[in-house]
């Protein structure tokens, strides 16, 4: 979970303002627990827990299911976040930088080369069938929502809508990605390379694939418990001081080396098939995961206020 110090984020601060709640969160985290058995577990009533549990629930830290048993229905509740991010603002956010933001879609790729374990999947169905490569080719793709692979790389090209008189600041490129294991492992490393333009900005090795019984906040209730089930979101920023990723150094590329202002860009995820750990990779998009997006795109600029004949008596 990505939150930042705004009114919208309030639930999730006041739910984590609680010793009993922080307590929940640590029996959670090793096993899925019914109201009662987490009333009987914290010596608290069954009517008090169930407060408790409603305050997770609003702050979207955890999931409850009504499951049928031999007592009758129980409501049953998973922790479904495993980290929090918190952005505090800053100096720079005192006044709003604009921007411009794409969103591309997981399965609008225009280049890729895949090998098994590898597929894709639109937010209803399977497309074609698990390890087959060609399928990265049905037309279908084009819905797709999430996507894996063991090795090899997707590419998308990206419009860019900067206009003359703005000057780019800040490239920010975030999607919600995770490692690829055999139905899912969370102890999976994979090296992921990220390329812009033609240029290696970057690598993140990802600590695995996640799943095991803890379902995406946003994955289809029709999608398999054993398979990848969310990802982590990763927010790289290219600017004049180098390429980040969550806040550190990845690489000394600067924007003014990508040629960021060419009407379009190139990005490319990709497993090496010489890197230290081969993992592969997963990408979710809405509908898939924790976090309900695709892969955005956000470039921050500042326009160029100089009158034109100024500018001119300036060239010259």
């Amino acid at each position: 979970m990505r939150i930042d110090v705004t009114q919208k984020w309030l639930p999730v601060y006041e739910a984590l303002a609680s010793n009993v709640r922080i307590e929940m969160i640590q029996l959670l985290a090793k096993q899925n627990m019914n109201i009662k058995e987490l009333a009987q577990a914290l010596s608290l009533s069954s009517a008090i827990m169930t407060m408790h549990v409603k305050k997770l629930e609003k702050a979207g830290l955890i999931r409850t299911t009504m499951v049928s048993g031999k007592g009758g229905a129980k409501k049953v509740c998973t922790l479904i976040t495993d980290f929090i991010e918190i952005d505090f603002p800053t100096r720079d956010e005192a006044v709003p930088r604009e921007y411009h933001l794409t969103e591309v879609s997981v399965g609008h790729y225009t280049d890729f080369n895949v090998e098994p374990t590898c597929g894709l999947a639109t937010t209803e169905k399977v497309i074609g069938i698990f390890d087959e490569p060609r399928y990265f080719l049905d037309p279908e793709r084009v819905n797709a929502k999430i996507l894996w692979f063991g090795q090899g790389y997707v590419e998308y090209r990206v419009p860019n809508f900067l206009l003359k008189n703005e000057d780019p600041m800040e490239l920010e490129v975030s999607m919600e990605i995770s490692s690829e294991a055999p139905y899912a492992n969370e102890n999976w490393p994979s090296d992921i390379h990220f390329m812009l333009n033609g240029f290696h900005v970057g690598t993140w090795t990802s600590p695995g694939d996640f799943g095991g019984g803890n379902r995406g906040k946003y994955t289809p209730e029709w999608w398999w418990d054993e398979i990848n089930q969310y990802g982590l979101l990763k927010v790289l920023k290219i600017n004049d001081k180098g390429t980040f990723i969550d806040g550190q150094q990845m690489s000394d590329v600067t924007l003014e080396q990508l040629d960021i202002k060419r009407k379009q860009w190139t990005f490319r995820m990709s497993v090496l098939e010489d890197a230290a750990n081969v993992g592969g990779l997963t990408l979710f998009g809405s509908g898939y995961g924790n976090y309900n997006q695709d892969i955005q795109f956000k470039l921050y600029y500042k326009k160029d206020t100089t009158p034109r004949g100024e500018a001119a008596a300036v060239e010259s």
